[in-house]
């Protein structure tokens, strides 16, 4: 059986995408390594689990954790290897000269992102950054999670696939979502936690919401990417901390857990970056849970969510906006059960990972018969 290298030396050992999408699809034609920062070591569910050392910071994981990814997993002679984060380009010619097929995705437009990007955004990484993705768009089989990186990515040497992030159904309907009681008024969120997602917008909304209902609650999961003063700066923070819980980074399978019984789920952008092209995978799975969607509203995130009719569509910008549409779904239950059914059916229709993994599947035996 053929080999496939999952590697990341970013990405959590819990990543939904890379653990519990791709390597599953990939694991009954290839014999699968994951090499990913915190895995436990071992075979698990017919797939190969390797440890790498986890850094926060560019310059120890290229010291430290790429020499131990080269050492650990070069030897294994993988036939294809699918790395998921840029600054892995120069690992990834080592196994190409070694006799591997090399996959590189994809997952963010990051001559958008560098805009607002706290580190790692300096000239000399952004001169490093477009000279190895240079090479790799001669070099590598690319796979994009989404269509509009196509606009920056049109000078491609060798066959490429758009796999987009899509809900895996059977990982949400083990997380068969509850419909809420009538005296829970709990909100979810899941993603970085940043100004640019509407932190700010969402903490504002939640103080005006806690006027009419003073039990409600927003969960929030996801990593921080605001610090303690900012976060104390933010309009109406000391009137709504109480009812605002931030779990932090949590593996999705627990995250979503939470989402069972809440009456709406936010996953609000600002027009920064790439976002107002781009959709966050928190969209779908959101509408696979029967969840009310809020949203922002870009045409592109429109064309979504209107025309499924599973939420809102409203300015990152406005408190009030998100105000009226979460007592929206707490008020009025009928349509929110309606919303939540239409999200679903859309999921079920469109947006699910069955249609992903096959053009995952033909992607992959293209590349090892080319």
């Amino acid at each position: 059986m053929k080999r496939v290298l999952l590697l990341s030396t970013v990405h959590p050992s819990t990543d939904s995408r890379i653990m519990y999408k791709i390597a599953p699809s990939l694991q009954d034609y290839y014999e699968v390594f994951c090499a990913l920062p915190g895995l436990r070591s071992g075979w698990k569910n017919k797939l190969h689990l390797i440890n790498l050392p986890k850094f926060g910071r560019l310059l120890p994981r290229i010291l430290f954790a790429h020499p131990v990814a080269l050492f650990k997993c070069l030897r294994l002679r993988p036939d294809i290897v699918h790395i998921f984060v840029p600054e892995l380009i120069p690992l990834a010619f080592l196994f190409q000269w070694a006799g591997a097929k090399v996959v590189y995705e994809v997952q963010e437009n990051l001559f958008k992102k560098f805009a607002i990007k706290r580190y790692n955004n300096g000239p000399v990484f952004k001169w490093l950054f477009r000279f190895f993705d240079n090479l790799a768009r001669r070099k590598f089989h690319c796979v994009f999670t989404d269509d509009a990186y196509l606009e920056e990515y049109r000078d491609l040497a060798k066959p490429f696939a758009v796999i987009h992030n899509y809900v895996s159904l059977p990982v949400m309907d083990s997380l068969a979502h509850e419909d809420a009681p009538a005296h829970r008024h709990e909100v979810f969120y899941l993603g970085v936690v940043s100004i640019e997602r509407s932190l700010d917008t969402m903490i504002t909304a939640m103080a005006m919401l806690k006027n009419g209902y003073p039990d409600c609650h927003l969960h929030v999961f996801g990593p921080m990417r605001v610090d303690k003063a900012e976060l104390e700066a933010i309009a109406g923070y000391q009137e709504a901390k109480s009812n605002i819980t931030f779990h932090g980074y949590t593996d999705q399978k627990l995250a979503l857990r939470y989402a069972r019984q809440c009456v709406a789920g936010i996953a609000l952008l600002k027009p920064v970056a790439d976002y107002p092209e781009s959709f966050p995978t928190k969209l779908f799975e959101y509408m696979a849970l029967q969840l009310p969607v809020v949203t922002s509203d870009f045409p592109a995130y429109r064309q979504i969510v209107d025309g499924a009719r599973c939420g809102f569509c409203i300015s990152p910008y406005h408190a009030e906006m998100l105000h009226e549409a979460l007592e929206c779904c707490i008020t009025d239950v009928a349509l929110r059960k309606q919303m939540g059914r239409n999200g679903r059916k859309a999921a079920e229709a469109y947006y699910n990972w069955a249609s992903e993994e096959a053009k995952l599947l033909s992607f992959y035996d293209n590349i090892y018969n080319s």
